[in-house]
């Protein structure tokens, strides 16, 4: 007795869909390792990977890329399949991208408070959107639409941290080793992200590891989010309700793609403090950085501080996510920022005073 369940055009259109994809990934440059001005004397410097410059505009083109190669050869997306993801923000821009480069039709599920803006970014790549009243029920709401279409659910928030190649082919952490290879500090004594999915730590970390690299990794999170208090009390079942207002990080449980166990330190940074130094860095580099960037500064700058306060040379990398072009009604605007009962003013004076003297308040 013989039986096969191979449908010989559809593998065929899976091998060409693969290739697609990664043809893209061959044309497109590397992104850039920025500096971030500060004084050599201080002994220690400060980079940015920049992934504002994806064809998607944000860090979230490489997890993309990553979860339609596995669902590929997985063997869950073929010629007929509907992609379905529970996102409103980067994450459904370059899944959108993706699914129209191999002609399939592309869902994202989303809270019905969602920015026009946002909408439009997501059609603009040839996705639709389907909003739901609660954003609680995203992830269900998600689930359901997929199950009735015949779809795959691509569920960015469980399969993040295996999609990606941690050990190296180019993913982000290799690619920051080798353009550090020439620096100064060359092995960085900490690398910095904040936390959506978890895939990006995890890819650090477990890379760091792998390498035998002595280098630390810092995760930095925002108010509202499940990830510091768990962290912190090593109790995973910890759940806020709210949303995150920095977009992109951020979120109301643990998610399954966050790995604890290779992050070394992480540090809750108040929302007022994220966009006081994402502002304060546009200044310095002279063009806009979104939200998350400035999450990331702000752990950042913390740490560089400390390592000046003992004595310590070396290096911090951290992500340039996306840039600030995306929130000029939101992030830039004042009355947006007061709506939201946010004072910037200290934190911008706490930057400012780390900017010109290195010093970080106890």
């Amino acid at each position: 007795m013989d039986f096969s369940r191979t449908d010989e055009p559809a593998r065929i259109w899976v091998t060409e869909a693969i290739a697609k994809v990664e043809a893209d990934a061959n044309r497109s440059a590397d992104t850039h390792l920025l500096p971030f001005p500060l004084p050599p004397e201080w002994g220690v410097d400060l980079y940015l990977k920049d992934e504002s410059v994806h064809p998607t505009g944000s860090l979230k083109h490489r997890l993309a890329r990553s979860l339609f190669l596995y669902g590929l050869c997985n063997g869950w997306i073929g010629p007929e399949t509907a992609i379905v993801e529970a996102s409103s923000g980067s994450t459904a821009v370059s899944e959108a991208y993706f699914a129209r480069m191999l002609g399939l039709r592309f869902i994202a599920v989303m809270p019905a408070t969602t920015s026009a803006e946002k909408i439009s970014l997501i059609e603009f790549q040839g996705g639709s959107c389907h909003l739901v009243d609660s954003p609680s029920a995203v992830v269900i709401e998600a689930r359901r639409l997929a199950d009735d279409l015949g779809g795959h659910f691509m569920d960015q928030f469980t399969y993040a941290e295996r999609a990606t190649d941690w050990r190296g082919n180019n993913n982000i952490a290799e690619s920051i080793f080798a353009q550090l290879s020439l620096e100064r500090h060359p092995v960085p004594a900490w690398l910095v992200t904040g936390a959506g999915t978890g895939g990006t730590s995890a890819t650090l970390g477990r890379y760091v590891r792998y390498r035998r690299h002595d280098t630390r990794i810092c995760v930095v999170d925002v108010e509202n989010s499940a990830f510091f208090p768990a962290y912190r009390d090593a109790d995973w079942t910890v759940e806020t309700g709210k949303g995150s207002r920095i977009e992109g990080i951020g979120r109301p449980r643990v998610e399954a793609s966050f790995q604890p166990a290779v992050v070394d330190r992480m540090i809750a940074i108040p929302d007022a403090a994220s966009l006081a130094a994402m502002r304060a860095a546009s200044a310095v580099l002279g063009r806009r950085v979104g939200g998350s960037t400035g999450t990331n500064l702000w752990g950042a700058f913390q740490l560089l501080a400390e390592m000046r306060a003992t004595g310590r040379t070396g290096s911090v990398v951290t992500l340039l996510c996306d840039g600030g072009e995306r929130y000029a009604d939101t992030y830039y605007s004042d009355a947006w920022v007061t709506q939201q009962g946010l004072d910037l003013t200290p934190h911008l004076e706490q930057v400012g005073k780390f900017l010109a003297t290195g010093v970080w308040p106890s």
